[in-house]
């Protein structure tokens, strides 16, 4: 079986979970004699991975088209890019010569082109299956089936409803969402939750949807910390659907029964300035540190320093994150509203709107050492069962199925 993805990121150079559960993927994929390959936008110039080939859209100078660079990066949305592109027309390189979109939209288009030229010039391993992930390569991975004639999985990760937070959609990229979903011969959601919105947005009938629960691997577990105050951690991107803001406001009760503590926002996006105000305007910015994006061994440290992680997601597809603080023995807080409180039972759950309820969950995981150790040891070994090779297997299972469709 040869599988070819279209992905935003791929690690080592990925700034989210989309990066990693495609990592995992291509891992428990390979584990099982799948021969797994990425395209993705961009890169640094040395770039590899042990559980893929990868292949860097932008690197390709022999196509016969006009080499054209990326902007695209992931989590990247319509004010960051169009900031990318000014600062990119302003620096006045390349002669001058526009090698760029002027929106994110073009960008996802020049992206299609650039993998149609690497497949029509020959450049692209043999494939039987087509495997894109989220709404920016579905353009591609559609272009891509049409011309190859192979079956095409899109993978949901996240959908329009998450990003903004239910509060409204963009409707280019609700359309591209569409194109995807209808286009492809299946489609995989990371959770229920995730598979039940995109029936509802799309009108998916429900065997073209099946769920494929991420899993997770934590690298760094040896880690060691000091610590002097208690702790609690936010770590995720800064965006509306993460929930920070709750975190935020449900600080502020906290520290009202436990003034000692202290209270770590570990991540960057377009909310950051937003709640850097709202934690002065409530008058605990002394007790709030703002870390900005943290990865390796950093977000190891970051959970063991926490006594409590909490993720608090108005919309959440999956949430890789709990997964990584319960498998380093930190009790963990999530939202109702996450899929990843499908498969968790050792942690507590709250709305994620329920600001009160949710200080009253810290302040008692602080408070009481029978519950903290409770849902240290429980929750620990729960998240420890977790591995790529189950998720991979389900999705074999789906490539044989339209596999076995187009043949028959």
């Amino acid at each position: 079986m040869k599988v070819l993805m279209l992905g935003w990121e791929f690690p080592p150079a990925y700034s989210g979970g989309l990066g990693i559960a495609c990592q995992g993927l291509a891992k428990g994929l390979t584990s099982l004699g799948v021969e797994v390959t990425i395209i993705i936008p961009t890169a640094p110039e040395e770039f590899e991975n042990p559980y893929a080939k990868v292949i860097i859209a932008d690197k390709y100078d022999n196509i016969k088209i006009a080499r054209i660079p990326s902007l695209l990066t992931p989590y990247a949305s319509f004010h960051s890019y169009k900031v990318r592109y000014e600062r990119y027309m302003a620096s006045k390189i390349r002669n001058n010569v526009v090698l760029y979109g002027k929106t994110l939209l073009e960008e996802v288009q020049l992206f299609k082109h650039r993998v149609l030229a690497l497949y029509y010039n020959n450049l692209l391993p043999e494939f039987d299956v087509i495997h894109a992930h989220d709404w920016m390569t579905f353009p591609a991975a559609v272009a891509l089936k049409n011309a190859s004639k192979k079956p095409l999985i899109v993978h949901i990760h996240s959908t329009e409803h998450d990003r903004s937070g239910g509060l409204g959609y963009n409707p280019k990229v609700f359309e591209l969402e569409k194109l995807g979903v209808e286009k492809s011969d299946k489609v995989i959601a990371v959770s229920n939750y995730t598979k039940s919105l995109i029936m509802k947005m799309y009108n998916i009938p429900s065997n073209k949807v099946c769920v494929v629960h991420n899993a997770f691997e934590m690298p760094y577990t040896d880690v060691k910390v000091e610590k002097h105050h208690k702790v609690v951690l936010f770590l995720g991107r800064l965006t509306l659907h993460k929930g920070p803001d709750y975190f935020i406001r449900a600080a502020k009760i906290v520290l009202q029964y436990v003034p000692d503590a202290r209270f770590i926002v570990a991540g960057t996006g377009e909310m950051e300035p937003y709640l850097i105000e709202l934690a002065a305007s409530l008058g605990i910015a002394g007790k709030v540190l703002f870390t900005g994006f943290l990865k390796g061994a950093d977000v190891a440290r970051a959970y063991k320093m926490a006594d409590v992680y909490v993720l608090p997601s108005v919309s959440e597809p999956f949430g890789i994150t709990p997964l990584e603080a319960l498998s380093l023995e930190t009790p963990v807080i999530i939202s109702k509203q996450s899929g990843v409180s499908e498969v968790l039972n050792h942690v507590i759950k709250v709305d994620f709107w329920d600001v009160e309820k949710l200080a009253q969950s810290i302040i008692a995981i602080l408070k009481y050492k029978a519950l903290h150790n409770t849902l240290k040891k429980h929750g620990c070994l729960e998240a420890r069962s977790f591995n790529w090779v189950k998720p991979a297997e389900k999705l074999l299972h789906v490539y044989n199925q339209v596999l076995g469709g187009l043949n028959g």
